[in-house]
């Protein structure tokens, strides 16, 4: 049975929330309802447009943002909408009836090459996984179908979910151009029927919902944290581009030695060395002057 947990997100609007599920609540797709008559599609959203504040409710993948008229002001109300959020859901309410939603748009991936030769990053038009996730082997993807699945082609070496792609890691058996084709239209196909990325206990089995890391990053150093901001800034938007990760591991004060994972396409990449000592390395150096002196990968 699935149970719904709900954080509470600020946004750049500050008469906008956005209320987080720690799970999909729709198929790859988004709604927008500006009154409870719009919103006949959704039982959830007419039962939001019920409290007198609510002013607009906006659906999609795995949140629900409401904005609110200035009769409240959030601090005030936030908690007691999450809960509503909360217990509608774990008792079985419904989010859109499907019948009646408008046609979905159709799904597209496309592929794209990495700096790592072995690996290849398939792109969707559509939010995958409200979380990153890798796999190694068909056991460790118990959690996720697509990976189970796409471990049964024999030249999966390892797979990698964030956001709205899947990157492939294969074994030199196969070429990319006699194989990329074939993936992509699995891909494709899998998400097109709405089959489960990941589980949906998947994030808070492997804690990664917004409350667990929040927790663990309140649990960290001062230096840590400020590295693991450094990473999230300016590094990871680059390597997510090339279809990666790299992820915080440890902080040694004594030898102010840095550990990372490297996960996806930096897993293993020849390339990966040059960004770690050039890139990253010589950045926390200058941003943190004499904290740091060293930075060491882990492949994920």
């Amino acid at each position: 049975m699935k149970t719904y947990s709900v954080s509470i997100q600020e946004t750049t609007n500050p008469a906008i929330l956005k209320f987080e599920l720690n799970q999909f609540i729709t198929k790859y797709q988004s709604f927008e309802f500006n009154n409870i008559d719009e919103a006949k599609i959704s039982p959830l959203a007419q039962q939001l447009f019920y409290l007198p504040f609510v002013k607009k409710v906006y659906i999609s993948a795995n949140f629900i943002a409401i904005e609110r008229y200035n009769i409240v002001n959030w601090p005030d109300v936030q908690d007691e909408v999450a809960t509503q959020i909360a217990d509608y859901l774990n008792n079985g309410g419904t989010v859109v009836i499907e019948e009646q939603a408008p046609k979905k748009t159709a799904v597209t991936v496309y592929a794209e090459s990495t700096p790592n030769p072995a690996v290849q990053k398939f792109v969707a038009n559509k939010k995958l996984v409200t979380a990153l996730f890798e796999f190694t082997s068909i056991d460790d993807a118990k959690l996720s179908p697509l990976a189970q699945e796409l471990f049964h082609f024999p030249f999966v070496k390892s797979v990698f979910i964030d956001e709205n792609y899947v990157s492939i890691t294969k074994y030199d058996i196969a070429e990319w151009q006699d194989i990329t084709l074939e993936l992509r239209e699995f891909i494709r196909s899998f998400i097109e029927q709405g089959k489960e990325v990941v589980s949906p206990e998947a994030t808070e089995t492997l804690e990664k919902t917004t409350a667990q890391v929040d927790k663990k990053f309140d649990a960290l150093d001062d230096t840590s944290k400020e590295i693991i901001n450094i990473l999230e800034e300016y590094v990871k938007p680059a390597v997510a581009s090339d279809g990666g990760n790299i992820q915080f591991q440890d902080y040694n004060p004594n030898t102010k030695t840095v550990q990372v994972i490297l996960q996806g396409a930096c897993s293993g990449c020849p390339s990966s060395t040059f960004t770690l000592k050039n890139g990253i390395e010589n950045m926390l150096k200058e941003m943190l002057h004499d904290k740091v002196e060293r930075v060491e990968a882990i492949n994920g």
